[in-house]
Order: structure tokens, then sequence, then C-alpha cells
């Protein structure tokens, strides 16, 4: 028998994928949008097996309120709250990253110490976001001319397409093997450097870009005076394009899998697939 899932934030920007693919797999699935009405939130929590949190940026510190819901609804089997980014609990952001980041690992934490049984996604980056503008700012095509560059252009980051990481979450939903664990999306053909992402849409367009690299201290500079929410999202692209929090560390098997590997099965998209709709 397939869970029966409770998806909160549904019509978010990563919500409607994991909806879309809980339907698709054969889960009777349910949508959520308040999380303010405690009585009703019990009410639906105790009709599925599973609960699964997209609630977007603004909201993510009201998670305590589905952890008291679960707590007083007793039959949850798993939570899965709103993640989806880095592996909050292995980076080093600056602010205003840092302290969003921090948000997601008090959840983390709360939830361990009620002892829900969980399942954190670290889903890395969103290709839509990503790729599209090749992590240009203000652009909503890649770029043909020059390309500006951050920090080196060597650490490594993934990218992932939205539909790829709705389907990963929901097949950890049943999974053992996911059971109060990190699961990691960071299939093999996803993961490349800034410089490697360049090389490959030069390629594909047959062009060299000119390119401008941003120094670390440079874009340290640029958060600072940047008004929101340029600086958040400036933040993040530091902690990824240039510390490379996405890949500086080995996925353990006492605390994490990799989707990939456990789901050979799942055909994801990869960058280069990805890339050829823009040339």
């Amino acid at each position: 028998m397939a869970s029966k899932i409770l998806i909160i934030g549904g019509t978010g920007y990563i919500g409607k994928f994991i909806v879309g693919a809980s339907a698709k797999l054969g889960h009777p699935t349910f949508a959520l949008g308040d999380l303010n009405d405690h009585e009703s939130l019990v009410k639906a929590i105790k009709q599925v097996d599973v609960v699964i949190s997209a609630v977007g940026h603004m909201q993510l510190a009201d998670q305590v309120q589905i952890i008291a819901a679960i707590k007083e609804a007793g039959n949850v089997k798993r939570f899965f709250p709103s993640e989806f980014g880095n592996d909050v609990d292995r980076v080093h952001a600056v602010e205003p990253a840092k302290s969003a980041f921090a948000v997601k690992a008090k959840i983390r934490r709360a939830v361990e110490y009620e002892g829900i049984p969980y399942t954190f996604v670290s889903a890395n980056c969103t290709a839509g976001y990503c790729l599209p503008n090749l992590v240009q700012r203000g652009v909503s095509a890649p770029p043909r001319d020059k390309v500006i560059v951050l920090g080196d252009g060597n650490a490594k980051a993934i990218f992932n397409k939205e539909d790829d990481i709705g389907t990963y979450t929901i097949r950890a939903v049943d999974d053992p093997r996911t059971l109060n664990k990190l699961l990691y999306i960071k299939p093999p053909k996803n993961i490349y450097s800034f410089n490697k992402l360049v090389d490959l849409w030069e390629k594909k367009i047959d062009k060299t870009l000119e390119k401008i690299y941003v120094s670390e201290d440079q874009l340290l500079k640029d958060i600072q005076v940047s008004p929101k929410p340029i600086n958040m999202v400036s933040a993040v692209n530091f902690s990824v394009f240039v510390k490379g929090n996405q890949t500086s560390f080995k996925i353990e098997p006492s605390f994490g899998v990799e989707a990939s590997e456990l789901y050979p099965d799942v055909k994801y998209t990869s960058v280069d697939e990805y890339l050829d709709q823009f040339v």
C-alpha cells in the first residue's frame, strides 16, 4: 500500500513538483495551505501517513506548528521538513543566508528532539532557477557574449531538474533506507564547476564567451551593500559557487544516502540535456 501523503505548501515553487510526483507514483495525495489553524492541521495529519512540508522561505520558522500537530496526531510514519537546498548542517555561509540556513537547522533539531521519524532532502540547486540564465543576474536566457564567474569558478555545484527532485523525494517516502537520514540528490551527471558549466554552454553555441571573474572579496562587499532580496541570492551563491558547500564533504552512510544510487531506475535529466532547450 502506497502511503497517504499530506503536502503543505503544495502550490509553491518546489511543492507543485512534489504534488505531481506523489500523484503520478500512485500515492493518495492531500494538500493543505494553512499552518495557523492547529485543529484543522491535526485533523488533516490524522488522515495520512507521511507529511511533506514545502513551505517557502518566509514560513520556515512556522514549521514548529507542523511539528506540534504531528506530535498531537501521533500517527505519522515520516516527516519531510522544507529543505530542498544545501545541507544546512554542512554549510559555511555569510549573512543573510547564514540566518536562513540556521532556521532550517533549528527545525531539524526540533524534529530530532521530538523523536519524529524524518527524511531531510538536500536537493542542492534547482535547475530552473540556475540554468536558464547560467546564474547571471537580471537575464532570462543564457549569455551569448560575456559571463560573470563567481570566485575562481572551480567550486563544484549540483543542478537538479525540479521534476526529478519531486520524484526522488516521493520515492524516499516508503523506503527504510532513507529513514532518519539525509537524502542527497547528487546525480553524477549534474555535478559541475562554474567553469565547466560555461565550457559546456560554449560548446553548445560554438562560441567563446568573455569571462569576468568576481573575486571572493568583491562578492562579500557586494552582499553587504545589496538590497533585499539580492543580498540573499548573492549570499547563497557565495556559499554554493565560491565556497563549494554542496560538494565539500563526503556523504557518510551514518547520516546520508544518495538518491541516484538508491533509485538507479529514475531517468533523471542531466545538465547537458537540460541546456539543449536554450541553444
